[in-house]
């Protein structure tokens, strides 16, 4: 019989592998393991060589850096002191999900007003879903992370008023 940490050990190995799929059977026991065909392909564009740069786009790359920075910083309105926003982090790696299934509505948009328990979005790590509570009484002011997107434990996800 195959122990719950023994599949642990299995999903890590095979996750830090080059494996996409693993099969196991034993005493009557299977177990198939799969990685997403999307993360193999943006681990496997990240890690292809890009093609040799002209000397020409090279010298002229440090030019167009600062006048985008320098745009960038006199476009930006500055921002109101954070003073009484309270950030919202991910508790876990995972994906973020705004809403409970694709076709249903947002837990929260801006300017939602959000109680201690109410559920502001899911993040699924390892086919979980994990509920996420807001966790104090306000009004949700801005949503940091895109539908679908990945977010690293501590990453900030909303940004709330508190009342």
């Amino acid at each position: 019989m195959i122990k719950i940490q023994d599949i642990r050990e299995l999903i890590k190995a095979i996750d830090q592998s080059s494996i996409e799929e693993f099969k196991y059977e034993q005493e009557g026991t299977k177990i198939t393991l799969r990685k997403e065909r999307k993360q193999l392909e943006q681990v496997q564009q990240f890690v292809q060589q890009p093609a040799p740069i002209p000397q020409q786009v090279v010298t002229s790359i440090p030019q167009q850096v600062e006048q985008v920075v320098e745009s960038e910083s006199k476009s930006e309105t500055p921002i109101a002191p954070a003073a009484n926003l309270h950030k919202i982090t991910s508790p876990m790696v995972g994906t973020f999900y705004a809403a409970p299934s694709p076709d249903s509505d947002s837990y929260v948009k801006v300017g939602s007003k959000v109680t201690q328990d109410s559920v502001v979005c899911i993040v699924e790590a390892m086919k979980l879903m994990n509920e996420i509570e807001a966790e104090i009484k306000g009004e949700i002011v801005e949503i940091l992370v895109e539908n679908g997107q990945l977010v690293e434990y501590g990453q900030e996800l909303f940004l709330v008023k508190a009342e």
